[in-house]
């Protein structure tokens, strides 16, 4: 192990290969263009040279499956296993009616504006019921609240 020396890449080490892979490419690094870069970069990203169209035409279910490779295969069933899934996920989900929440909403709404205008004017909603008047907007207030824990 002492012999052994540990190897730190650095900027210099990157600049090196930079220039080794330029030479066997046949340029250098101050001719590369920004397009020249482009094009070596997405050359790099395509380490298993599958055409983008191939792999949008699996993910879209629209390619032969006898012409695909085994690993573009397994993708599609994998992507139809996953969709599949969701439809049933979706299909199994309940879910309130529409006006569900605008009503619950509203009741709550309504209870605290009742309590409001009692408070401000000591006799109304409902003239000579006094106090009673902050319990039927309590009640207001809790019904909307108990709906929201039918909430879906």
């Amino acid at each position: 192990m002492a012999d052994e020396e540990l190897h730190e890449t650095t900027a210099d080490d990157q600049k090196d290969w930079q220039a080794e892979t330029d030479a066997e490419a046949g340029t250098s690094a101050e001719e590369t263009t920004g397009d020249e870069a482009a094009a070596k970069s997405e050359d790099n990203d395509d380490d298993l040279d599958i055409p983008m169209d191939r792999v949008e035409a699996v993910l879209n279910a629209t390619a032969d499956k006898d012409s695909l490779s085994p690993q573009m295969q397994r993708m599609m069933n994998r992507q139809a296993e996953n969709t599949r899934r969701v439809e049933e996920t979706i299909k199994g989900t309940k879910s309130n009616p529409r006006w569900f929440v605008p009503l619950f909403c509203a009741l709550m709404i309504i209870g605290l504006v009742w309590a409001v205008v009692y408070y401000l004017t000591s006799d109304y909603p409902i003239p000579h019921i006094g106090a009673w008047n902050l319990a039927i907007a309590f009640a207001i207030i809790m019904i909307g609240f108990i709906m929201t824990m039918w909430w879906r």
